[in-house]
């Protein structure tokens, strides 16, 4: 039986800010110290992570990076790393040849241009090998405090379902939530977001009936 489709009702941009607000709110009492799942002493470990992170669960990067970082614990050691060899190292967590790849780039970067330092701007970031606007702001809001909309695949799928965007591009997407978000929560909301898309909302069968924003969410029900 084909499913029925959400109900699109018209909401100005007022209400859908307000109902952001609501569910902004629950989350901040259901996922009140959520937070990044990869495991990361330092921004570097962090965007190192992120970038085995796509296409890849964290649990999976966390096993990895467990022995990687001891491996390579600075830039330099990165960036002079035996290609093969990382790759070997990486293979579990899938597309290991073009992830190896750029984590040569990226650090040789860093080295040569940041003094092995991660930079902490969206545009300097952003020109690193095998990071977009999501690594970025992981990066910049998870460590250095700046604030960002994390579009990860849970943010795409919940904000879309919550119909508080109508966008596929990830980048349209992290700036319809800028505009119902308050800057200062932008992190937090990806963060407790994603922890609802794992633990609730998930991708082939959401479990509406225990959704604690079901009510605020035009899509309860019929996916």
């Amino acid at each position: 039986m084909k499913k029925k489709e959400p109900k699109k009702n018209i909401e100005s941009a007022s209400e859908k800010t307000k109902r952001a607000s609501k569910i902004l709110s629950i989350l901040q009492d259901e996922y009140p110290k959520a937070k990044c799942h990869l495991n990361f002493d330092g921004p570097l470990e962090l965007l190192i992570g992120c970038i085995l992170s796509a296409q890849c669960t964290d649990k999976r990067v966390n096993e990895v990076t467990s022995g990687l970082f001891r491996k390579y614990p600075t830039a330099v050691e990165f960036s002079q790393a035996d290609q093969a060899e990382l790759e070997q190292e990486i293979h579990s967590c899938g597309f290991f040849r073009a992830k190896a790849k750029s984590i040569l780039n990226c650090t040789k970067a860093l080295v040569e241009e940041y003094g092995g330092e991660v930079p902490s701007t969206m545009e300097e970031l952003t020109e690193l090998a095998g990071v977009g606007r999501k690594t970025a702001n992981v990066v910049l809001g998870n460590y250095f405090g700046t604030p960002g909309i994390i579009v990860d695949t849970h943010i795409k799928r919940l904000s879309t379902r919550l119909n508080l965007t109508t966008n596929s591009d990830p980048t349209k997407i992290e700036y319809d939530l800028n505009e119902i978000i308050p800057k200062e929560k932008w992190t937090f909301f990806s963060n407790s977001l994603g922890d609802h898309g794992r633990t609730i909302c998930h991708a082939r069968k959401p479990m509406c009936g225990d959704c604690m924003i079901s009510h605020l969410c035009p899509s309860a029900g019929l996916v």
